[in-house]
């Protein structure tokens, strides 16, 4: 039988931490259309001192980044020597119909969020999602 390789672990926590970025920037990008996003949080016209929409969101992003970084790690490590589970496969289809998904409504129409506050939220959501990405990675790869 031949001997299984694997990929260098630097590949492994790049394609990880790409992949876990994609997937919470597709779920900003979900969640600004149904009015949980980021932006609540430097609005200065509420009353509220975090509103439920910006909070549900931050920790929807970072749950979804750490998880695709997780389970990519875990699919790439296992992915050379043949072993890819039906639970991986069916991640893979969930994450690219969710950044399709992500992708068609942010073409579709214009943002709802203000210039400053939209680009503001992005570069939140997308910080977010590479820390999240790397530790689920990371713990991913401690694990095998």
């Amino acid at each position: 039988m031949a001997e299984a390789t694997y990929f260098p672990r630097r590949l492994i926590l790049a394609g990880a931490i790409v992949s876990g970025v994609l997937l919470a920037l597709g779920v900003h990008m979900l969640g600004v259309r149904y009015g949980l996003d980021l932006g609540g949080l430097w609005r200065s016209d509420s009353r509220e001192f975090m509103p439920a929409g910006a909070a549900i969101a931050w920790w929807l992003i970072a749950t979804v980044g750490f998880s695709g970084g997780y389970f990519t790690a875990d699919l790439m490590h296992s992915a050379a020597s043949g072993q890819i589970p039906m639970r991986m496969r069916q991640f893979l289809v969930v994450v690219g119909v969710l950044i399709l998904a992500g992708a068609g409504q942010a073409a579709s129409a214009p943002s709802p969020l203000p210039t400053i506050s939209g680009v503001l939220a992005g570069l939140a959501a997308l910080c977010l999602g590479a820390v999240m990405a790397f530790c689920g990675a990371h713990f991913a790869l401690r694990k095998a």
